[in-house]
């Protein structure tokens, strides 16, 4: 039983499902907090003494459960607590590991500073072992900066005082599971695991902290009937070995049917002394492109997607259990989606393990929202080192089955090359050398800026069924409804590739105010269009819109806004609660039928 196992800690479970290993310690629960209103915090003394007050982590300051339900903004809180190494680590190195941290983050333990990170939506890690030993105490102090003003990744975090219309309550500081890890002094970095389902086989890459003569690893697969490969590698000649497994049994991972192998890596001395080792997990399926189609192991599988912002009422992007995440898929199949866009957030990495558990589809994404200026969008080099940490965390999970770096960068393309024509392309790039396996869309609608990216597509909030097939109607002439501004284009021209509207709907309903006017309270009831005045309106819009996309055959998928209200934004399938708001069962029927790019 891990070290990390204790009751009333909030979110126990252990944070990194693709990477195990058996010791740990959760840091989660309570910590001294204080808020930083000028940033002045450092010239104030905050590192050297204690803080006013507490927080239970990992839940944002914003948040309920983080016992502060502090709103305003705040540009700098700081954390502090003193923790003792287990002396049971004794001969190995301490690694403190945050799963997320809003925005900038720098992080002292004895007063010796350990790290720094910048982005809200990526982990990080520091290596304890200069400062404190096993047995001894740890006081960790961490302060985030979260800026109001300038250029930075948001996502759907608001930049007013209060929330409006589809930016919500921010999120500052601690958001994800912190925790303590021992590893021996040479180790095991996270796997990279590749199905290929030609071969049946999965390749997997072993970064390791160093080399050690003699050293090897050996990686075993195994499913509910026992090993079906096991290969081993020399590890003192490359840093990062690299193994081929071929399987005896083969099952594929199918959408609906997330099946998983069993993988574990281990790192062997000159005696052949596992000194270190990682279970993991991999799921062997591929992804095509074959003209306007894309393929999920070699067929047709068109993608009934539903826009998923990852917003909790008590605990906003964190969710207040595990069981949380789990449930959010569990609604979005029972209304008959496949899978989803997980919005403008990177999301929790157990959220993924649930999606891989489930067969459920994911598009990978940012929170890029935050970088427009005006008339210009000032993304800079920090977006792409961002993206860089969620490819490394998330490129072997099999429910990801595409990427999307960056959302909604309206922008002109003029004479000049622009910062964001630079990021853009540099995420592309970025995405394809971590991962040629996977389909990147270069920007999800508005500014396509990138030629050659692999999916095209566009945002269509229309809400007349039959305006909505008329726009749509040129994508078999290869003149596919396009984002656009009126004075000049914001994309390069579409090219043939798969297309899909990957936002659409958005049906504005709140049940307790219908028959009220349509545009009373705009503020505390947000939606696209009209709100419907009835929820027998709602599924007549739902249907024949869906049904335009689906009778398509040069349409691979669509995402529907979205699977809950979150705050003021009514137009989710269920509430912000998660409770039911209309007819679920009429919305799963409407999906049911195949598409036609599926015939």
């Amino acid at each position: 039983m891990p070290i990390s196992a204790v009751h009333d800690v909030p979110r126990p479970e252990y944070p990194r499902p693709q990477m195990v290993r058996p010791d740990w310690l959760t840091l989660n629960g309570t910590w001294q907090f204080e808020i930083d209103a000028g940033d002045s915090g450092l010239e104030r003394g905050l590192l050297e003494r204690d803080l006013t007050g507490t927080i239970t982590v990992p839940f944002a300051p914003e948040s309920e459960l983080s016992g502060i339900g502090h709103t305003d903004f705040m540009e700098a809180v700081w954390y502090r607590r003193t923790v003792t190494i287990p002396a049971a680590w004794t001969d190995r190195r301490t690694l403190l590991h945050f799963g997320a941290v809003d925005h900038d983050a720098t992080v002292w333990v004895n007063g010796v500073e350990v790290a720094r990170h910048r982005g809200g939506f990526t982990p990080f890690t520091a290596d304890l072992s200069p400062v404190v030993r096993p047995g001894e105490q740890a006081t960790i102090v961490v302060r985030a900066r979260d800026p109001r003003h300038g250029p930075q990744a948001r996502g759907k975090q608001s930049t007013k005082y209060q929330n409006f219309e589809c930016l919500y309550t921010r999120t500052t500081g601690i958001w994800q599971t912190v925790w303590l890890e021992p590893v021996p002094d040479v180790h095991l970095r996270r796997p990279r695991i590749t199905p290929d389902v030609a071969t049946s086989s999965f390749t997997v890459v072993t970064p390791l902290s160093g080399n050690r003569p003699g050293s090897s690893v050996r990686v075993t697969v195994s499913d509910g009937d026992g090993v079906v490969a096991a290969e081993t590698a020399r590890a003192e000649v490359d840093l990062a070995p690299s193994l081929r497994l071929r399987l005896d049994r083969v099952r594929l991972w199918e959408p609906g049917d997330g099946f998983l192998y069993d993988v574990k890596v281990e790192l062997l001395d000159a005696a052949g002394e596992v000194t270190d080792a990682v279970d993991s997990y991999a799921g062997l399926r591929s992804i095509a492109i074959d003209g306007k189609r894309v393929l999920v192991n070699g067929r047709p599988v068109f993608q009934r997607l539903v826009l998923d912002q990852g917003y909790y009422p008590d605990g906003l992007m964190t969710a207040p259990t595990d069981a949380a995440l789990l449930r959010d898929i569990e609604l979005s199949l029972a209304a008959g989606f496949n899978g989803a866009r997980l919005h403008q957030k990177v999301f929790e990495e157990r959220f993924l393990h649930h999606a891989d558990r489930l067969g459920y589809l994911v598009w990978g994404e940012f929170g890029d929202w935050g970088a427009s200026t005006g008339h210009e969008q000032r993304p800079d080099a920090s977006f792409i080192t961002q993206w860089l940490e969620v490819l490394e965390r998330d490129v072997s999970h099999p429910s990801i089955i595409g990427w999307c770096p960056l959302n909604e960068t309206t922008q002109a393309i003029h004479d000049h090359i622009t910062p964001l024509d630079d990021v853009t392309r540099g995420m592309f790039l970025a995405t394809k050398l971590a991962d040629p396996t996977r389909p990147v869309i270069d920007a999800s609608g508005y500014s396509h800026r990138v030629p050659e990216t692999d999916i095209y597509d566009s945002h269509n909030y229309e809400q007349q069924p039959s305006e909505f097939a008329d726009q749509l109607s040129g994508l078999s002439k290869d003149e596919p409804f396009v984002n656009a501004m009126p004075e000049r284009p914001i994309s390069v021209p579409y090219r043939g590739q798969p297309y899909f509207v990957s936002e659409y709907g958005g049906i504005w309903w709140n049940p307790e105010l219908a028959g009220t006017e349509q545009d009373a309270d705009r503020e505390s009831s947000w939606g696209y269009g009209q709100r419907v005045r009835s929820e027998e309106e709602f599924h007549t819009r739902f249907a024949g819109l869906t049904e335009v996309l689906l009778d398509d055959p040069d349409m691979f998928g669509y995402c529907y806004t979205q699977l809950t209200d979150v705050f003021q934004e009514e137009n989710g399938i269920y509430r912000f609660d998660r409770t039911t708001k209309l007819d679920v069962e009429r919305v799963r029927a409407v999906q049911s039928r195949p598409a036609a790019s599926e015939r």
